[in-house]
Order: C-alpha cells, then sequence, then structure tokens
C-alpha cells in the first residue's frame, strides 16, 4: 500500500525557519519523481519544489528560489523541504507528491507564518 506521510509544520515567526519531512513507502522509491506542493485558504494548490529520482534535477517556484531547498534519501526514503526566511505568504498547508506514472499525494501539514 502506497503512503506518502508528512511532518514538520507549525506555527513560525517571520524570517524563522522549517524544515518539512515526507514518509514513502509502498513503492520503488528512487522511480519516483518527489515534489512539494501547498495551497492556501481561498488559491489553488501550486507546486513549490519538484526534485528527480535520481535528485540531480531540481525546479522551484519563483516565489520560493533562494529561501528553499528540496533533497531526497533514497535510502530513507524520504523527502525534506527546508523553508527559510519564511514569509506571511508562505502560509498554507504543504502537501508532499510521489509520482511515478500514478500519482500519490500525503495528508497535508500546515504551515502558518505569523508574528
Amino acid at each position: 500500500q502506497v503512503q506518502v506521510v508528512e511532518s514538520g509544520g507549525g506555527l513560525v515567526q517571520p524570517g524563522g525557519s522549517l524544515r518539512l519531512s515526507c514518509a514513502a513507502s509502498g513503492f520503488t522509491f528512487n522511480a519516483a519523481t518527489m515534489s512539494w506542493h501547498r495551497q492556501a485558504p481561498g488559491k489553488e494548490r501550486e507546486l513549490v519544489a519538484r526534485i528527480s529520482r535520481g535528485g540531480g534535477t531540481l525546479n522551484y517556484a519563483d516565489s520560493v528560489k533562494g529561501r528553499f531547498a528540496i533533497s531526497r534519501d533514497n535510502v530513507k526514503n524520504m523527502v525534506y523541504l527546508q523553508m527559510n526566511n519564511l514569509r506571511p505568504e508562505d502560509t498554507a498547508v504543504y502537501y508532499c507528491k510521489a509520482d511515478f506514472g500514478y500519482a500519490y499525494w500525503g495528508q497535508g501539514t500546515q504551515v502558518t507564518v505569523s508574528s
């Protein structure tokens, strides 16, 4: 059974940092492109960052370039999103997605940036 489970969200002040984690199981992890997406209230879900199967290709939304970093560990079947210099507009539910021909989403983790 495929499982994608996010963790690490929370409340942080502007300028602060958070590290999100995504634990994956039930499929061949190194065969999947992994990505983080987010959805703010009243807005559509958007791509935040994507990492290729081997980790050699990274893509970021313009709004997070230079502040966020995606990485993966193909031994531990984990994906991470390091978020630095957080802004109030980064407030959203963050979702991890596994794509290997089929797409599987996690349940999401809330990130709130507020003073």
